[in-house]
């Protein structure tokens, strides 16, 4: 019982430490979809690619909502989406100079940014130009050997992707860039017994760089053309799938490593938003299609335009004390009624409260 006792006193703690963290006007994460189209046709894919490159209209619209926003911050995290993000390189370029030159005149925010990308675009090189503008960290996807990701993660034009990923992959760790990869591997019913001999080879390349990471990821069905044909494990069999090839690529650990502790998602947190392509402001990156997704839109002049009705169903988890709606709001999300209203972006987390 006191182990009990100790378990929930410290997630009520967590709780509150990520509560003041979300609701704080201080923090800002924006998380930007240069580009909604993809280079990729990965047969899980949940996106539609209905919407092309960010409009000049929303890249201005970000730039003055960060001058709007810029003075009063102490945190800004900015995280790069798509689509593919490196199909619109020049976009992440263009903002991530705005960024890095306006903080630098404001030395009491903190700046960090990261990229969620197939890997296929992004060398050294590039992640060199990129870590200059702040871009330090990224999110890689693989499917498993080449035989298997090369049937699931298929370039648009039907062509293979592992070599070049692969290739990319050596370039970065054998580079001295100060920058951090997580490296996604999806498991799948068909992938699992080539996992065995994948794993090893992930973890004998790569994982002796602190730089380098892996996490394993059952691959859902969350929307798409392809939904209803998607082979999913069971979920009553993927803990132990998870922790039976988790072992497989498990590194001693690091001095100072500490276990990883619940977190809010970010799309229960009122300072996170999901800037798209066309200006249209959302939450979540996975719901993406989903109107319930669609809580407002950014103007040009840098103002957001938020319907405070459908953003309450996404933060609803803080006032309940529901750990279940913070980590992923999505689940069992409310509908809500249609009302826009029109606020500043200083006002924008006083109003989501």
């Amino acid at each position: 019982m006191e182990q009990d006792a100790g378990t929930v006193a410290a997630r009520g703690q967590v709780f509150e430490e990520e509560l003041v963290a979300s609701l704080t006007d201080r923090s800002l994460h924006l998380i930007l979809l240069p580009t909604e189209q993809c280079n990729f046709r990965c047969t899980y894919c949940y996106e539609d690619f209905s919407v092309g490159r960010m409009t000049a209209e929303t890249v201005r619209g970000v730039k003055r909502l960060l001058e709007h926003r810029l003075d009063d911050l102490e945190q800004l995290n900015i995280s790069w989406f798509g689509g593919e993000p490196m199909v619109a390189r020049a976009v992440v370029e263009d903002v991530s100079s705005f960024v890095v030159e306006a903080v630098a005149d404001r030395p009491h925010v903190r700046y960090a940014a990261d990229m969620t990308t197939n890997g296929y675009l992004l060398d050294a090189a590039k992640a060199e130009g990129l870590a200059r503008l702040g871009v330090r960290s990224y999110q890689i996807s693989l499917d498993g050997p080449r035989e298997i990701h090369d049937t699931t993660r298929r370039r648009a034009d039907g062509g293979a992707s592992f070599e070049r990923i692969w290739r990319n992959l050596l370039s970065l760790r054998g580079s001295d860039l100060d920058i951090r990869v997580l490296l996604r591997v999806y498991l799948t019913p068909a992938n699992l017994p080539a996992m065995r001999a994948f794993l090893p080879e992930v973890r004998d390349t790569f994982l002796d760089d602190a730089r380098f990471s892996v996490r394993l990821k059952p691959v859902e069905r969350l929307g798409g053309p392809h939904n209803d044909e998607i082979d999913v494990i069971a979920r009553d069999m993927r803990a132990d799938a998870q922790e039976e090839l988790g072992a497989l690529i498990r590194m001693p650990a690091r001095s100072g490593q500490q276990s990883p502790k619940e977190e809010a998602c970010y799309a229960a947190r009122p300072n996170s938003l999901v800037i798209r392509a066309n200006g249209s402001v959302a939450k979540c990156t996975v719901a993406l299609t989903d109107p319930s997704n669609s809580i407002g839109r950014l103007t040009p002049e840098g103002t957001l335009e938020v319907d405070n009705d459908r953003l309450s169903p996404w933060v609803r988890g803080w006032a309940s004390g529901d750990w279940d709606a913070v980590k992923c709001p999505y689940a069992g999300l409310p509908r809500t009624k249609d009302q826009l209203l029109q606020i500043t972006p200083r006002a924008l987390a006083r109003n989501s409260k």
